[in-house]
C-alpha cells in the first residue's frame, strides 16, 4: 500500500513539475514565480520518502520534461531536483531549518556545476565564455560611447580600471555559484514550508535570524585565506582563484553573522526591530559599514560575544 501511495504521488509531483516548467517558460509575467516553484514538488515528495525513491522520481521527470518541453529543460530539472531533493531529506530527517539550508546549498552547487558540463557537454554552449564574451562586448561598446563624447583620454583610463575590476569578477564566478546556491537554497525552503504547513498541518519554519551562529572554524578559514592574500600569487593561477573566492565566500558569511549579531543585541537590549533593519539597508548604501558589519561576525564567532551580552542582561 505505501509502495503504491509512493509511486502514485511519484507521478503527481512529476506532472505538477511539468505544469510548472510549461508556466515558467509560457507565461512571462507569472513564470518568475514559476520558476521559484520548480523545487517544491521534489521537497515535498523527498520529505516524506528520503532520497532514494526521489532520484527515481528526477530521473522520471527528465525523460518526461523532455518529451513534453525541450530537451534543453535537463540542466535547469537537475538544478532543481538536486536541490529539492537535499532540502527534503533533510526535513525528512528532521534536521535543523539552518542544517537544512546548508544541505540544500550544496545541492544546489552540485546543481548549478552539473548545469555548467551538461550545457558545455551536451547542448555545446559553455556559460562561462558566454559571459565573458557579454563583458567584452558591453565593454567595447562602452569604448565607443565614450569615444562619441570626445573623451578619449578619459576613456583609456576608466575602461582599464572597469577592464580590471571585470577581469576580478570572471575570476569570483564560484564564489558567484555558492551566492545563488545559498539564495536558491532559502527561497526554496521558505516557500516549501509553507506549502507543506499548509498540506499537512506541520510547522515548519525557521528560529529568528538573531539565533544565527556559524561554526568557529570558518574564522579559520577566513584567516588562512587572508593570509594567502597577502602573498605574491600569480593573477592567472589555481592558487589565486582558491583564496579570491574562498576569501571572498567567507567574508561574506562572516558579513551575515554581523547582522545576526546585531539583530541579537537589539532583541537583548529590548530595541526596536527597525533599528537592525535600518543597519542592513545602511550598509548596503553604505559599502564601508559592511567591513565593520563583517569584524563583528569575526569577533562574534571567534570571542563568543553574544554570550557576554546574554551574561551582561542577567
Amino acid at each position: 500500500m505505501n509502495r503504491s501511495k509512493m509511486l502514485t504521488e511519484g507521478a503527481l509531483f512529476t506532472a505538477i513539475y511539468i505544469v510548472l516548467f510549461l508556466v515558467a517558460m509560457l507565461a512571462p509575467l507569472i513564470g518568475v514565480l514559476a520558476m521559484l516553484l520548480l523545487p517544491i514538488p521534489f521537497i515535498v515528495f523527498a520529505s516524506r520518502y528520503d532520497w532514494k525513491p526521489s532520484l527515481l522520481v528526477l530521473v522520471a521527470t527528465l525523460i518526461l520534461s523532455a518529451l513534453f518541453t525541450t530537451v534543453f529543460s535537463a540542466p535547469i530539472t537537475v538544478l532543481m531536483g538536486l536541490g529539492g531533493i537535499m532540502i527534503g531529506s533533510a526535513m525528512y530527517r528532521n534536521l535543523s531549518a539552518y542544517e537544512t539550508w546548508a544541505r540544500g546549498t550544496v545541492g544546489f552547487v552540485i546543481g548549478l556545476v552539473l548545469l555548467f558540463l551538461i550545457s558545455q557537454l551536451v547542448l555545446d554552449v559553455n556559460i562561462v565564455e558566454q559571459i565573458n564574451a557579454m563583458i567584452d562586448q558591453s565593454m567595447e561598446q562602452s569604448q565607443k560611447l565614450m569615444e562619441q563624447f570626445g573623451l578619449t583620454d578619459q576613456a583609456a583610463e576608466q575602461l582599464a580600471l572597469v577592464e580590471q575590476q571585470m577581469d576580478m569578477l570572471k575570476n569570483l564566478i564560484p564564489v558567484g555559484i555558492a551566492v545563488i546556491s545559498i539564495i536558491l537554497a532559502l527561497v526554496s525552503q521558505w516557500l516549501s514550508y509553507k506549502v507543506i504547513n499548509r498540506l499537512e498541518n506541520k510547522d515548519y519554519k525557521f528560529p529568528p535570524f538573531r539565533n544565527l551562529t556559524l561554526p568557529v572554524s570558518l574564522v579559520w578559514i577566513y584567516f588562512f585565506a587572508l593570509i594567502f592574500s597577502f602573498f605574491e600569487l600569480d593573477p592567472n593561477g589555481t592558487l589565486f582563484l582558491a583564496v579570491s573566492n574562498v576569501l571572498m565566500l567567507a567574508g561574506l558569511l562572516m558579513v551575515i553573522q554581523g547582522f545576526s549579531l546585531i539583530f541579537f543585541f537589539a532583541h537583548q537590549k529590548n530595541k526596536s526591530r527597525v533599528l537592525p533593519i535600518l543597519s542592513v539597508i545602511l550598509a548596503v548604501f553604505v559599502p564601508f559599514l559592511l567591513y565593520l558589519v563583517r569584524i563583528l561576525g569575526i569577533i562574534d564567532i571567534g570571542f563568543r560575544l553574544r554570550d557576554r551580552i546574554s551574561e551582561e542582561k542577567k
